[in-house]
């Protein structure tokens, strides 16, 4: 049975007036009063300084109220956010056990140079510790030994008494100003669920123990109305196929409702679409009838890989609606590598409407901080979340939306950044 609960949705609007300490009805909040459901923010000139940091106020919320004896455990891709690394800091020292996984570029170059070395003075680097701050292996992830490969992920989980009273936020945002102020990125926050706290608990301890050897691929569990898959999954995986394939093979295209003859509809807002077979897959679907529109920031082509790739998978006559965000906003050729000189959908997060498996009208997404790239499935630390309920599918169609009308060069895509030749900002 899907879409089985109410969910309270946290929209931006509910998420700038928490920050703001009001409700949608102009009372007064508790200091935290987080709810499960979506939280997204506003980049670009169009968002108030509070929109940006939508995201980022989400994650404070949680960590400057976590009581004594609570824990915290965060695995982010990068943290460059000294406020949050205080409130971090701050948790440990009023008695929050505090434990946090990045990735081994943390201490990049381009990082801020203060964040790691913060958590680090405050919480110690030993993981048999209550609390510490560690980072994975030099150019690989904590579940992989393949260089290079990364620790993509981007929770956090809170949990009181051992998950009696548990929060978990699954996001596409990394804790940094570029990704607050310059990328669309979106965060789910799921509030005592035993499962979704369970599975994201075994999974951080698989992450902290470093063990490749030890790691297998997680089989997705179900966990009404939630299913979450984390990753890597090697190329040695016994288990054929692509997670994001297998997905959409659920997708029927075409199906009779009421006596009507209905499409279903598959909405993809992502960052990097790379992975041949997700790219063929679309375009399948699109070809049996399916409405498949895309939102992205990067693929890569004959331009960028000499031979034909998901670009040109994507783009024919009759086929998908394709738009990309990616652009140079302060319009300097020298600085639009740089991530703070760009704009780009950050998101990483599918819709699919209609036919799903057995079920018609059906509405469900799937989000976290896996791009459909090849790194992403067989070599990255990610984790996908599948949220099965309309009212947050509506929540994210909206957002989808938003970001449709604000693609930035839209379809005026057949250029270098949206192509692959010019390298996309680190994700």
């Amino acid at each position: 049975m899907h879409g089985d609960r109410v969910r309270q949705v946290g929209t931006v609007l509910a998420a700038t007036l928490l920050t703001a300490g009001l409700t949608a009805t102009g009372g007064a909040t508790p200091a935290f009063a987080a709810g499960s459901g979506p939280v997204f923010n506003v980049p670009g000139p169009a968002g108030s300084q509070a929109e940006k940091e939508a995201i980022r106020t989400q994650f404070l919320n949680v960590i400057q109220n976590a009581v004594p004896g609570s824990t915290l455990k965060m695995a982010m891709y990068h943290l460059w956010d000294t406020t949050v690394a205080q409130a971090m800091a701050d948790a440990h020292d009023r008695g929050v056990n505090v434990q946090v996984i990045m990735d081994s570029t943390e201490t990049a170059d381009d990082g801020d140079g203060t964040s790691y070395p913060l958590l680090t003075a405050a919480l110690g680097t030993n993981t048999s510790a209550a609390s510490f701050v560690t980072l994975c292996g030099t150019k690989h992830a904590c579940n992989s030994t393949v260089t290079p490969s990364i620790n993509h992920n981007k929770f956090l989980i809170y949990d009181v008494d051992n998950g009696a009273s548990s929060t978990v936020i699954q996001s596409s945002s990394n804790l940094t100003p570029s990704n607050y102020a310059k990328f669309w990125n979106d965060a789910m926050v799921v509030q005592s669920d035993q499962g979704v706290y369970q599975a994201y608990t075994a999974y951080f301890a698989k992450l902290m123990a470093k063990n490749p050897a030890g790691w297998a691929y997680l089989t997705p569990t179900p966990h009404s109305p939630y299913t979450y898959y984390f990753f890597p999954r090697p190329k040695d995986d016994p288990r054929p196929g692509d997670t994001i394939v297998n997905v959409l093979d659920n997708v029927g295209c075409t199906y009779t409702e009421g006596g009507t003859t209905k499409h279903s509809t598959v909405r993809v807002g992502m960052y990097k679409i790379t992975r041949q077979g997700v790219a063929d897959k679309l375009k399948a679907l699109r070809n049996a009838g399916c409405t498949v529109d895309i939102v992205y920031t990067q693929m890569d082509s004959a331009d960028s890989t000499g031979s034909a790739g998901t670009w040109e998978a994507l783009h024919y006559s009759g086929g998908p609606a394709v738009r990309c965000v990616n652009f140079d906003d302060d319009s300097d050729e020298g600085t639009a590598a740089k991530p703070t000189q760009r704009q780009i959908i950050h998101s990483k997060f599918l819709l699919i409407e209609g036919k799903y498996g057995d079920d018609t009208g059906r509405k469900v997404l799937w989000t976290g901080s896996h791009n459909y790239s090849g790194p992403a499935l067989t070599n990255n630390d990610e984790a996908l979340l599948k949220v099965d309920d309309p009212g947050v599918y509506a929540s994210y169609v909206t957002r989808y939306n938003a970001v449709r009308a604000a693609a930035n060069p839209g379809t005026a895509d057949n250029n270098p950044a949206c192509k692959g030749v010019t390298e996309a900002p680190d994700a």
